[in-house]
């Protein structure tokens, strides 16, 4: 445990301490995960040299100094403060960069921002199945034409209304979670909690046959609903009704490899202690246009770090945005080294594929590591 870290006790994982000699290999999950997530990943790391810190991020696990609750403040677990949270870390740990950043899930484009704010304590980064499509843009050259109509909420509500339309009737998964219900939803289920959990992370894994995903033309309700019922809910259900009946058997629960019953018993142990209102919070910050407008500061400003972007083709993250994964490519972050996609994983590559993707991060951390020794 770290204390005092942008006013937070951090719990970290680590692997690979032998002082203060070894290259940094900074970890951040997404949701709903916790440091345990990179279990797999982080022991390999170490034996290629590097020290491996995986922290419970801010809402997470067992680090503290958050408020649990959903009437609260949400500014502290905005993207900015998140990556103030991480060059806290950093600097607790004794170090003044990174030799490798990466994030999964939502703690991709908190990666991403850490790199983009402080590129001396970030110098590389890896981005994994979240493309991040750079940050939000003002308007441009209004002076010389129409001001554009409507507003970023304008666009969510009229989204919300098109899909609350469809037949049967739809809300995105980002909305439900930033319900008022969610929290309570997923920690007391009718399932149980660890069922509820099991089924979670087995619809969105590569071992779930109805994940095949594509990318969509535009963020629209028709083709939104061609994404599966956990990205795509039916409006008044729950997320653990949604998932319930993709419960997998006994038979392939035991044999599951990436995720045996006391390891879910990890997540399940620590979720019903703290609930998940804390990890909930990043998804109401995302659709409240006014917390994210501190983030047009890097308006125009693009990833210029080495970077690469890691996903899974059985996982439907690279795709829920329509549109970022080519803006990432093309716009957003002109020195990627390239964008790899782990076969037959699904949307927990460090769980599922952890040979493949330590082999990934390695090759990359030698080539950004020799970029950053030319003149």
């Amino acid at each position: 445990m770290l204390e005092g870290v942008n006013g937070l006790d951090v719990h970290v994982l680590e692997a690979g301490y032998e002082g203060r000699d070894r290259p940094l290999a900074l970890l951040l999950h997404g949701f709903p995960d916790l440091a345990y997530g990179w279990r797999r990943l982080m022991p390999i790391l170490a034996e290629a040299g590097y020290h491996v810190v995986a922290p419970d991020l801010r809402g997470y696990g067992r680090t503290t100094g958050w408020v649990n609750a959903y009437d609260t403040a949400l500014a502290p677990f905005g993207f900015l403060n998140l990556a103030r949270d991480a060059i806290g870390l950093v600097c607790a740990l004794g170090y003044r960069r990174t030799a490798l950043l990466v994030g999964h899930d939502l703690g991709s484009p908190v990666a991403a921002y850490c790199a983009l704010a402080r590129p001396d304590v970030f110098a590389s980064v890896v981005l994994m199945s979240a493309p991040f499509p750079g940050p939000p843009a003002f308007a441009f050259d209004i002076a010389q034409g129409e001001v554009p109509s409507g507003s970023p909420r304008d666009a969510q509500r009229e989204l919300a209304a098109a899909l609350a339309a469809l037949d049967p009737p739809r809300v995105h998964y980002q909305q439900y979670l930033g319900s008022r219900s969610a929290n309570e939803d997923m920690w007391h289920p009718p399932q149980g909690l660890h069922a509820f959990l099991r089924a979670f992370f087995h619809v969105k894994s590569g071992d779930w046959p109805g994940n095949q995903p594509h990318p969509l033309k535009a963020p629209t309700a028709s083709e939104f609903a061609r994404m599966p019922a956990y990205y795509l809910m039916e409006l008044g259900r729950t997320m653990p009704e949604t998932v319930a009946p993709l419960l997998p058997c006994a038979d392939r629960i035991r044999d599951c490899p990436w995720l045996t019953e006391a390891e879910l018993g990890v997540y399940a142990e620590e979720f019903a202690r703290t609930g998940f209102q804390g990890a909930l919070q990043a998804y109401r910050v995302l659709a409240d246009p006014e917390l994210n407008a501190e983030l047009r500061l890097f308006s125009g400003k693009t990833l210029d770090v080495p970077s690469l972007f890691i996903g899974a083709s059985r996982d439907w993250g690279t795709h829920a945005a329509p549109g970022a994964l080519e803006r990432m490519r093309t716009q957003a972050a002109p020195a990627m080294a390239g964008t790899e996609m782990i076969e037959g994983a699904g949307h927990w590559i460090q769980q599922e594929r952890p040979a493949e993707l330590a082999r990934l991060l390695l090759a990359f951390a030698r080539q950004a590591g020799r970029a950053s020794l030319r003149p």
